[in-house]
């Protein structure tokens, strides 16, 4: 078999198993962050109880990330030698980076997030927890910015190397600054936040829901499923923003990467969108495909007319990256970001009206929607990078001209045999399937056993945790602002709601 077609499956498969787990991590360490707050804020113990629960998880979730973080770093050396010969200069700065400033930041704080709650006091605590979220966040930078330069190299410079007699050539940095703020960076980042949020969001949705449906924890289970809705609709809505500059940035700096997207065999004007179809690569053409008319001169130029280069024009510059995996990932995504927007809309609609508890189904669209968010975001990544091929490290485009550049058939290692990595993908892949039965077990007794939510479920209670959205659910006569209804509820602590119906029946 191709020594380079194994190597390049073994770290696909490596990263997609990787990136299942620190989006996940990086959302949830912000609902963390919020009910530690609050519970300071607040000093009510639903708040510290809700943040327990949900660190427990996090902690599981935590350490597979850190796991299967660490074979990519041994794949750099044994499969792909030549790309860190070349890279070595710029991705090692930012992998050290990472190490220094993100992981021993999130790793010190850990155990005092995971075992301090009855060792230090709440402040202390809450400092830790933010901190871990900090470092998640900080990790990201560091690893998006690596990434990124792949995509949009700046600020370096190819020089020739001698090494053990041979003469290499290698990418050297020559402005740190650019290179940190290659031109995607920015847009890649927050893009990649976005994605976190709408996945810890969703997680938090499907576990309240799940909650609901068994009629277990339902306090517990409706404030939390309030606050992922809340989260999810403006994650979602900003996604859409963020993939449309995205959108935009990539046909700048990346233009086959965006003809691949949408399967744009042909320079056109005016360019289509397709919302879907059949890439054929031999008819180049999209078959069986619905598109906008014009769409994507839109979406580039925010203009109906101007022209987009389609592969037919760019692949003598930038080569052909396979067409048919990036356009399906591509509209994969945005598809379910589309639906993710719909859905949370609707069903804050429903929470405002309170007719939401009622609704079985959505409950449990919520508890499977989590995986769509998981795939949105392994979708998104395949594309990302399946599209930069036939190069790991860019073209790029400098006074006009084209330089430098690092093909993937040119990174491989010299010395490395398919038979070698065939046996390596098995081994990492039994290995992976028991990591992942472990992760899934240990989240299932975790959730199944539930949050220590020891509080009476009363009126009271409701009036000291009420938040907007809880608040416009007990105004259906819109009779009273949303602040008015807020503290409606602190007015009646002790007794029932102003409609005489019993507590916790919204």
């Amino acid at each position: 078999m191709d020594v380079l077609l194994l190597s390049r499956l073994q770290f696909a498969l490596t990263i997609m198993f990787h990136y299942l787990f620190p989006p996940l991590t990086i959302g949830l360490s912000v609902v963390m962050v919020y009910l530690e707050g609050m519970h300071l804020w607040t000093k009510d113990g639903r708040y510290h109880a809700a943040a327990k629960f949900w660190t427990g998880l996090f902690g599981a979730t935590f350490a597979l990330g850190v796991v299967t973080g660490i074979v990519m770093e041994f794949e750099f050396g044994t499969n792909w030698a030549a790309y860190s010969r070349y890279v070595g200069d710029v991705f090692g700065s930012a992998l050290a980076a990472e190490g220094i400033f993100a992981f021993f930041l999130e790793s010190g704080f850990l155990a005092v997030l995971l075992f301090g709650w009855d060792r230090v006091g709440p402040k202390t605590h809450f400092f830790a927890t933010c901190m871990v979220c900090l470092g998640g966040m900080f990790s990201a930078v560091w690893i998006v910015i690596a990434n990124s330069w792949q995509q949009t190299p700046a600020g370096f410079a190819l020089v020739e190397r001698e090494i053990n007699g041979i003469v290499y050539q290698r990418a050297e940095i020559t402005d740190f600054w650019a290179m940190l703020t290659n031109p995607s960076a920015a847009h890649r980042l927050i893009h990649v936040y976005l994605g976190s949020f709408v996945l810890g969001a969703f997680f938090v949705l499907s576990v309240s829901a799940w909650y609901l449906l068994k009629n277990r924890h339902a306090e517990f289970a409706r404030r939390s499923f309030t606050g992922g809705l809340l989260l999810a609709t403006t994650a979602s809505l900003a996604q859409l923003v963020s993939g449309h500059l995205q959108a935009q940035n990539v046909a700048e700096h990346q233009p086959a990467k965006l003809a691949a997207f949408e399967g744009l065999y042909r320079t056109e004007q005016p360019a289509p969108l397709y919302l879907f179809g059949w890439p054929d690569d031999e008819r180049r053409e999209v078959r069986f495909g619905l598109a906008v008319p014009g769409g994507l001169s839109f979406l580039v130029h925010e203009d109906f007319e101007t022209a987009v280069p389609g592969l037919d024009d760019l692949k003598e510059d930038y080569g052909e990256p396979p067409v048919w995996i990036t356009f399906q990932t591509y509209h994969l995504m945005v598809a379910i970001g589309m639906l993710f927007i719909g859905a949370t809309l609707l069903t804050s609609w429903w929470r405002w009206r309170g007719t939401l508890w009622e609704k079985k189904w959505v409950l449990r669209f919520y508890v499977g929607a989590v995986a769509l968010a998981f795939l949105a975001n392994e979708a998104g990544w395949v594309a990302a990078e399946v599209g930069r091929q036939p190069w790991v490290v860019y073209p790029s485009l400098i006074d006009g001209e084209l330089m430098g550049g690092l093909r993937t058939s040119d990174a491989l290692s010299e010395a490395v045999e398919a038979s070698q990595v065939l046996w390596s993908i098995i081994m990492f892949a039994l290995i992976d399937l028991l990591l992942f039965a472990v992760w899934v077990s240990v989240l299932h007794t975790k959730i199944t056993r539930g949050p220590d939510w020891d509080f009476p479920e009363s009126a009271a209670a409701e009036g000291n945790m009420k938040g907007l959205l809880d608040a416009a659910a007990d105004r259906p006569d819109h009779d009273r602002s949303l602040t008015e209804a807020k503290d409606g509820g602190r007015e009646n602590e002790g007794g029932g709601r102003r409609d005489g119906s019993p507590p916790g029946t919204s």
